[in-house]
C-alpha cells in the first residue's frame, strides 16, 4: 500500500515532485481500469481492487491538498491539475473529500487556474450519488432498456446551454460518444439490473452518500 507523505524541499513545497506524484496516482487508476476492461470486468459492479485504489488515491491527494491547497495550474501545471481532477472524480467512496474539493475547485476556476469542465463533471457526480438531478448531463448509466443514458437532469432545455458555457459538446453528441466508447470497450449492461440497483443503494448508505 502506498504511504501518505508530504514532499518538502528547503522548507518550501516541491511542486514538481507533487505534480509527479499526482500524475502517478492518475496513471495507476487508468492502468487498473485498462486491466479490468481487458478482463471484461469493468461493468461487473464496483470492483474491490478499484475501490481500494480509489480510496488510497483519495487519501494521498487529500494530504497533498491540505499542504498546498487545490492543485491548480500555476502550482502543478496543466497535466497534474487534470490528473488531480480525475482522482477526485473517482473518489466516490469519500463523499466528504469530493464535496471539499468542489469548493476548492470553484475558487480555482474563479482565479482561472482550473478547467470549468472539471467542476461540471464533479458537481454532476455528487448530485447523482446524493440522488439529485444533475445539471450538465455528464453522468451516465444503463437505463431500463439496457442502454447507456444520462442520469436525470434538472432542466432539459438548459442542459446544452450550461454545457456550452463550460466548453462541453452537446448532450446529443456526448450520448453518441459514450455509447460508442462502451461498445469499443465491450461494456455490457448488468445481467440483473434490480440486484445491481440494490447493491448501489447499500453502497451509497455504507460510504455516506445517503442515510
Amino acid at each position: 500500500m502506498q504511504q501518505l507523505y508530504i514532499i518538502t524541499y528547503n522548507h518550501r513545497m516541491d511542486y514538481k515532485s507533487i505534480a509527479e506524484k499526482i500524475i502517478e496516482l492518475k496513471n495507476a487508476d487508468l492502468e487498473l481500469r485498462d486491466r479490468l476492461i481487458h478482463k471484461g470486468q469493468l461493468g461487473e459492479g464496483y470492483n474491490p481492487d478499484m475501490e481500494k485504489l480509489h480510496i488510497i488515491n483519495a487519501e494521498i491527494l487529500n494530504e497533498l491538498i491540505d499542504a498546498i491547497g487545490y492543485p491548480t495550474i500555476d502550482k502543478v501545471g496543466n497535466e497534474a491539475c487534470e490528473a488531480a481532477w480525475l482522482v477526485i472524480q473517482h473518489s466516490i467512496g469519500k463523499p466528504f473529500f469530493m464535496k471539499k474539493c468542489v469548493k476548492l475547485l470553484e475558487h480555482a476556476i474563479i482565479e482561472n487556474q482550473a478547467n470549468p469542465k472539471h467542476l461540471a463533471y464533479l458537481t454532476d457526480r455528487i448530485a447523482v450519488f446524493e440522488g439529485k438531478p444533475q445539471q450538465y448531463g455528464t453522468q451516465f448509466d444503463w437505463d431500463e432498456n439496457k442502454v447507456l443514458s444520462p442520469h436525470p437532469f434538472d432542466n432539459p432545455t438548459k442542459v446544452n446551454q450550461r454545457r456550452k458555457s463550460v466548453g462541453l459538446n452537446t448532450l446529443e453528441e456526448q450520448i453518441e460518444f459514450i455509447r460508442s466508447q462502451a461498445k469499443s470497450e465491450n461494456q455490457t449492461p448488468p445481467a440483473d439490473s434490480e440486484s445491481r440497483k440494490q447493491d448501489i443503494e447499500k453502497w451509497r448508505r455504507r460510504v455516506g452518500w445517503i442515510k
